[in-house]
């Protein structure tokens, strides 16, 4: 089976990012499949591969995956026009790349939304099999933050109506995704749960030493959070545990953020002017290195602003490193994640917006290394008995088979 994997934000392991394309396409290969991977530009990394004779287009193979990179630059510090330029521009260059290639399936993963376009495209004139990935519920998602504009949201409607019902199957990400696909979607419409998953490999408890951090010093407690820094991920709230925490004079607990996005400088600038000395930024780092840093964490935040879609329709990379980190987790809003969090006794869940709370849950959970050993050793139990990459991946494949057929 020849797979025509479309990704705008594909990243390796060596650069920092999710990976799990990168990591289902390992699958697919694995099993035999060819894949052929096309993606943009996050930010300005180029993935290095020949240019190719086409003007901003570069071709090559990297670890048996034939990667297209297409020269359209996205950055979520973008803004909305701007973001929706990108968008359109490469899924416009993803329908004329597929009109012309040789391949068996279509597989389109989103955000952004447009990512089916090229694919209800194909299946209209190629009648080509299409799965379509779904990693957020658009536009639910963007009306739950606050987006009112009435044309974007019925565009958004519309094409996600299409992706749905040209698709010969979709994966979800979440509980919550797969039961919005299936509320939009054609009556028995073949649909899978494909949560992310835990690179055991590279995520491990056995890489925990000394925090290689600046700000960090021997002693400390670190509770850190990695990922994303956008609207949707609520971090405000955790600056707001950081002053209750120093109000407590406990300036040995520490707050890390790795990561980048468009809210990052806000809450740069609450820092330096609210003086939340107990904070600390950095810049994200490819997956290979933070694992060592997620091990040598105290606790892991799991934090999203309190938004009721967020709940169930979220399968963030973050909560499945820390577990196979074996790091134990605080979660600060309710969900299929908290509850796995609570049934399996890897960590502890408080109510959303309330710092406070918080700020106490944290200094009991780091002040008990006796909890914390047990929450780490449950969460990495739970990783390999529950998320473990491979037995993922194959069921992604077993998926993708089963269409094909």
């Amino acid at each position: 089976m020849k797979v025509l994997y479309l990704h705008q934000y594909f990243t390796l392991p060596t650069q920092a990012g999710g990976t799990r394309s990168y990591e289902m396409a390992q699958s697919l290969i694995a099993r035999g499949h060819q894949v052929t991977m096309v993606c943009g530009l996050e930010g300005n990394a180029t993935i290095d591969i020949p240019q190719t004779k086409k003007k901003n287009i570069r071709r090559g193979m990297v670890d048996g995956i034939d990667v297209v990179q297409i020269s359209v630059p996205y950055s979520n510090n973008m803004g909305l026009v701007a973001r929706a330029k990108s968008f359109v521009s490469f899924a416009w260059q993803s329908v004329k790349f597929a009109l012309k290639e040789d391949y068996d399936v279509l597989f389109a993963t989103s955000t952004p939304l447009t990512a089916g376009i090229p694919g209800i495209v194909m299946k209209l004139f190629r009648r080509k099999k299409f799965i379509f990935e779904v990693r957020d519920l658009w536009p639910e998602l963007p009306k739950a933050l606050g987006m009112t504009n009435p044309f974007w949201i019925g565009c958004m409607s519309v094409l996600e109506w299409l992706s749905y019902h040209c698709a010969d199957g979709c994966v979800g990400l979440s509980p919550g995704i797969c039961e919005g696909i299936k509320k939009r979607s054609q009556k028995n419409k073949p649909i899978t749960m494909v949560p992310n998953g835990c690179d055991l490999n590279i995520f491990s408890p056995s890489l925990k030493s000394s925090l290689d951090l600046d700000g960090i010093f021997p002693g400390d407690k670190v509770a850190i959070f990695t990922g994303a820094h956008g609207i949707a991920n609520g971090l405000d709230a955790v600056l707001d545990t950081a002053k209750e925490v120093l109000k407590k004079g406990r300036k040995d607990i520490k707050f890390a953020f790795l990561g980048k996005g468009k809210m990052k400088a806000h809450l740069q600038e609450r820092v330096e002017n609210e003086s939340i000395s107990n904070c600390l930024f950095y810049d994200p780092i490819p997956k290979v290195q933070l694992a060592r840093i997620v091990a040598s964490a105290t606790v892991g935040m799991m934090v999203l602003k309190n938004v009721p879609a967020f709940y169930y329709g979220t399968s963030p990379n973050k909560f499945f490193d820390y577990i196979a980190s074996g790091l134990p987790i605080i979660n600060n809003y309710p969900g299929w994640l908290s509850d796995m969090i609570t049934k399996n006794k890897m960590g502890e869940v408080v109510e959303p917006d309330n710092a406070e709370a918080f700020a106490e849950t944290l200094i009991k959970m780091v002040d008990d290394p006796e909890s914390l050993s047990v929450y780490s050793k449950n969460a990495r139990l739970f990783a390999e008995k529950e998320f473990s990459r491979v037995k993922l991946g194959n069921e992604f494949v077993d998926f993708f088979e089963k269409i094909h057929s």
